[in-house]
């Protein structure tokens, strides 16, 4: 932290400064970004096709998107074969491989969603169920 950081008040700080993880988290985390790069840093390269197949509750269309993006962030590298019939491939760039340990350190941690599920279900049951009004 700078000193410069150091002695802003909170209403002089941007929110992106005030949490700086939040950037990494909108780029990394949004909806479909983390099973496309868990896969390819996984799996390997892949077709798009192969893509589906492996997260398959993705649409094309969706995926399409996603790729894009994540070729536009530099996280994904995208090649085209000029071949019969044309062949494209994804496959992780080194920015995006260096997730590798973040996304380790969340695999470590999902050992803790049992504890999660039940924290869920303490809440539930000693919250009052509010009444409609119809």
């Amino acid at each position: 932290m700078t000193n410069d950081t150091m002695s802003a008040s909170p209403v002089d700080v941007a929110p992106e400064q005030a949490c700086p993880i939040a950037p990494v988290v909108d780029i990394v985390f949004s909806r479909w970004t983390t099973p496309i790069l868990w896969v390819l840093n996984e799996y390997g390269r892949h077709r798009f096709v192969e893509l589906e197949r492996r997260i398959t509750t993705i649409t094309p269309k969706v995926l399409t998107e996603r790729l894009r993006q994540l070729e536009r962030d530099g996280l994904v590298v995208r090649t085209y074969h000029p071949e019969v019939p044309p062949r494209v491939e994804y496959e992780i760039s080194e920015l995006g491989r260096s997730l590798a340990p973040l996304f380790a350190a969340l695999a470590d941690w999902s050992i803790n969603l049992g504890e999660v599920e039940q924290a869920r279900l303490d809440y539930d049951a000693r919250k009052p169920v509010r009444s409609r009004r119809t």
